[in-house]
């Protein structure tokens, strides 16, 4: 028993050594399907048609890809490197709870219990991470990967190379957001190209160039299709305000404490400044004002306080 205990452990921990070794490789990978796409859009189709001026119409439409492409790949990128770069929320050092949740006073919770030891706590809403040897605020929870706790975390992202928590899951949700929609948009502009592959006229263009043009249609199809089932899975977890690691463990339970309504779901993650909603930022007056954007304490439901989270 011991035995497989221990061989089960090493497995994690090389699993985990493997995730962290993919980091600079993803970055590349993904920044190598944009350079694909870039060049069989921009430099290969629409490009080249835009400057030859073939005709009016064909000019106009080359023009309304080309402008549209660009705007969302900035966003896009924009978006993802935000997720890269923003820490996801550590707990700060020696972390103690200020408000006895349980009993929803404004006393400060005793010696007892929030001290060292879990066992000794007579409040069972204070978490205690054996890992990092530290208390957990409310919705936190431990990375293998990163080997620390993560505020609200959601869960370990090996295309961004970090974990998705409080300060990041809200740009995590906008670059699946802009991928959708930049795949979408070429994957509909380079059809007619696709579809001309298996036709028997000729195709105008180089070995190299179609066979640019195809792997790029057939990555951001996929890309396309993928990334809408992760879009609309996401969707719902924020209009329930929940994270994915919650919602496994809540799977049981009928009612969330978190649960606000849709309304104030979606502001607990994009704030309530519509005009920071499609940015990776947040205005400094949500910040100032909304205490769940910093990641330690969220507003809930007074009748549903004794659920442990």
């Amino acid at each position: 028993m011991y035995r497989s205990g221990t061989v089960m452990a090493w497995n994690v921990f090389r699993f985990c050594t493997a995730l962290r070794g993919l980091g600079s490789i993803m970055i590349l990978l993904v920044l190598g399907v944009v350079g694909v796409t870039y060049y069989a859009v921009v430099l290969t189709s629409y490009g080249p048609t835009l400057i030859s001026g073939s005709g009016i119409l064909d000019a106009l439409i080359a023009l309304a890809v080309l402008v549209l492409f660009h705007c969302l790949l900035v966003m896009l990128l924009w978006s993802y490197f935000s997720v890269v770069f923003t820490d996801p929320g550590s707990v700060p050092p020696n972390w103690k709870p200020d408000l006895d949740e349980e009993r929803d006073d404004t006393d400060p919770l005793t010696a007892s219990e929030f001290g060292a030891s879990p066992a000794d706590s007579t409040n069972p809403r204070v978490r205690f991470c054996k890992k990092c040897n530290q208390l957990k605020p409310p919705r936190c929870h431990h990375c293998s990967v990163c080997g620390r706790c993560v505020l609200k975390m959601d869960h370990h992202c090996v295309w961004v190379v970090n974990c998705v928590g409080a300060l990041n899951y809200k740009y995590f949700l906008l670059f699946l957001f802009y991928t959708f929609l930049e795949t979408t948009v070429v994957t509909l502009a380079l059809l007619p190209q696709f579809i001309a592959f298996f036709s028997d006229g000729e195709i105008p263009g180089t070995p190299g160039t179609l066979a640019t043009t195809f792997l790029a249609f057939v990555f951001n199809l996929a890309f396309a299709l993928s990334v809408l089932g992760f879009l609309i899975m996401h969707i719902s977890l924020v209009a329930g305000n929940t994270t994915t690691i919650e919602a496994y463990e809540k799977k049981t339970t009928p009612k969330w404490r978190y649960d606000l309504g849709r309304k104030r779901n979606f502001e607990q993650v994009f704030g309530l400044d519509k005009q920071y909603w499609f940015i990776p930022s947040y205005s400094e007056e949500d910040l100032r004002r909304m205490p769940a954007l910093h990641g330690l304490e969220y507003p809930s439901k007074p009748e549903l306080e004794s659920q442990e989270f």
